[in-house]
């Protein structure tokens, strides 16, 4: 059996030909418009030599041409490596390297970074630089780099799949790489197909006349498959924006009367202490999604209250598609990251693989058609994430009696201090009920005497006044005495990565 993931767009643009696709500032494409031009770049590349199997990298940001050139590619059966945009030029060789890729596809601003580390793959043999309209930046030169206008330019709109399989690799998704280099999660046509179903059909059904904010980062897989690829199957809008500023954002939910938001947990927080939001129109908004990391409870109650709308919260990984709960419209639970989704399995275990009783905590593992077929190249790391069959998470949960799940924290963030287990995420969500903390973070550092220690790192909202005293003391009325941070330091933000997400292991280092 056939199976091509960019048959979403395929069967999207013969249903729905005439509703809007992408909206970018005031351009537009309808769904007729992006699959004719998703059909051009997938000839230009077959043009060019590019075939099944071979590895095309992404370096593009929240523009029209990422989802040109993800579907185009994947038209001709390619696996589509999208690349973290922040990277600098020694990360992203060793991604081409590792990835195989024979072409780069990158935006014109990346190129300082972009085309040193191309110039020293030998093995990526064409660069195509996507360059904005009426642009006058210098385009590097030489033998197969190619303007990615004049790459399309009289090339034909129609183009036939090539066929591919559903266990085929569609996607290599690369993770942070918190420890050591980061690995390639070899994600199928079987397994983002699944999710962007599921995620479009059973968890928020979603329909043309739709429209999704998306400001996370495509190259990630929550904006990529849970946003991108949901659109795409259910004929809604994708309205792409960039680069996040909590101000356009809430211009843009009002301008595009936005339905569909999803974010990482800064987001959240960010529009909750925009001024006067309330003077914005949002009241199109119907769904907001939180995933990336653990949304503290706070947030959740201030969202519903000040947008009239509820947040609800999933839980995934690049390695799983990458939703894997979720918590459904109605039947949701405040703090919990939802119950396994339609067709997967989900177990917390104990050290020793042993299902652990209702209550207790344990490391969650999944078997599902979500998991990945393993990380590219890298049969020790593949070997060692999967055990009796289930891919271990490393994220460390306890369920209630209803099978709702619950996120304690990372198990490679969990502290030891004096023999204790510590979870910063208990300790975090303290902070965050104090007026004064916009956002906060802990983190174990080494102690001589009790192993690890407690520090905070906290943010605060704009006017707001505390000291790292005050709030040591305010957390201390409120843990056990072993749990509490013995410091706290106030900075002005906290460091973050492209998504969102706070980046604990360089507050480690301070």
């Amino acid at each position: 059996m056939s199976l091509n993931l960019a048959t979403l767009l395929t069967e999207t643009a013969k249903k729905y030909p005439n509703e809007t696709a992408v909206i970018f500032d005031a351009f537009k494409l309808n769904y007729a418009q992006l699959n004719g031009l998703s059909n051009q770049f997938a000839n230009a590349l077959s043009r060019i030599g590019v075939k099944r199997r071979d590895k095309v990298a992404l370096l593009l940001p929240n523009i029209p041409q990422f989802p040109i050139a993800y579907y185009g590619a994947l038209k001709l059966g390619t696996v589509v490596v999208p690349m973290n945009v922040m990277l600098k030029n020694e990360e992203i060789e060793y991604l081409l390297k590792d990835s195989e890729a024979t072409t780069l596809i990158a935006f014109e601003g990346f190129m300082p970074e972009a085309y040193p580390a191309f110039e020293r793959v030998a093995s990526c043999q064409h660069l195509i630089v996507v360059q904005m309209p009426g642009s006058t930046a210098a385009m590097p030169q030489g033998e197969n780099i190619y303007s990615a206008t004049e790459f399309v330019k009289d090339v034909s709109p129609k183009f036939d799949l090539t066929p591919t399989m559903p266990d085929d690799t569609a996607v290599i998704l690369y993770t942070s790489g918190t420890t050591g280099k980061p690995k390639g999660a070899e994600l199928t046509n079987f397994n983002v197909f699944y999710n962007a179903q599921n995620s479009g059909i059973r968890l928020l059904p979603s329909k043309p006349g739709d429209v999704f904010l998306i400001v996370l980062p495509l190259f990630h897989s929550f904006g990529q498959v849970s946003l991108m690829n949901v659109a795409v199957l259910c004929g809604a809008a994708m309205s792409l924006v960039p680069r996040f500023d909590p101000v356009k954002t809430l211009e843009i939910m009002q301008r595009d009367k936005i339905t569909h938001f999803g974010g990482v947990p800064t987001m959240f927080f960010a529009l909750l202490n925009v001024p006067d939001h309330q003077k914005y129109d949002t009241s199109s908004l119907q769904y907001a999604v939180s995933g990336g990391a653990a949304i503290p409870v706070e947030i959740l109650n201030a969202f519903k209250r000040e947008f009239g709308v509820e947040i609800l919260e999933g839980y995934g990984l690049s390695e799983t598609s990458p939703t894997v709960t979720f918590n459904l419209p109605g039947k949701s639970k405040v703090g919990s990251i939802g119950v396994p989704i339609w067709g997967v399995d989900v177990r917390l275990v104990d050290t020793n693989d042993a299902e652990v009783p209702s209550g207790e905590i344990g490391e969650i593992v999944v078997r599902g058609h979500n998991v990945m077929k393993g990380y590219y190249n890298n049969p020790i790391a593949t070997e060692e994430a999967f055990r009796n069959d289930w891919f271990h998470t490393g994220d460390i949960a306890r369920a209630d009696e209803d099978g709702f799940l619950y996120i304690v924290d990372r198990v490679k963030d969990m502290i030891i201090r004096g023999g204790f287990n510590v979870y910063p995420r208990e300790l975090e969500e303290v902070l965050y009920q104090h007026p004064a903390v916009r956002e906060a973070a802990v983190v174990g550092v080494p102690d001589p005497k009790m192993g690890e220690e407690i520090k905070a790192f906290v943010a605060l909202k704009q006017g707001a006044t505390a000291t790292g005293e005050e709030l040591v003391e305010f957390v201390k009325s409120k843990v056990a005495a072993y749990k509490y941070p013995r410091s706290c330091v106030i900075v002005e933000d906290l460091p973050k990565n492209a998504t969102g997400k706070i980046l604990k292991r360089e507050l480690k280092d301070k």
